[in-house]
């Protein structure tokens, strides 16, 4: 579970069963790769891309480029990072480029900033 992969998120809590598929999320890892021994990881998560968004600072347009995993453009609103346990990540969609992670990442430091 490292920078920059596209990760499908369990919404329900890590003590949930399992064996039982519940509401998922697709996530974008932010968190740098020397923090992987944690079981934490600080997350984005991607919605669906609408129009509105484009005037929004803090909202990334993720398309579905090779080996995302994503099979529509998508929306990675910074002003929902967050940590969450390593348990509530069920399985890898796929990767995003460097540069896309990093304009993520842009945007989580734009709503910190004083």
């Amino acid at each position: 579970m490292n920078r920059s992969e596209v990760w499908q998120m369990s919404l329900d809590s890590p003590a949930a069963d399992q064996t039982t598929e519940g509401a998922t999320r697709l996530v974008v890892i932010l968190s740098s790769d020397a923090l992987a021994v944690l079981p934490l990881r600080i997350i984005v998560p991607l919605t669906p891309w609408k129009e509105d968004f484009s005037s929004a600072p803090w909202i990334v347009r993720v398309p579905p480029v090779l080996n995302s995993g994503l099979e529509q453009v998508m929306a990675a609103d910074a002003l929902q990072v967050r940590s969450v346990s390593t348990a509530r990540l069920r399985r890898k969609v796929g990767d995003l480029p460097q540069r896309l992670t990093g304009e993520i990442v842009e945007a989580v430091a734009g709503i910190i900033q004083p």
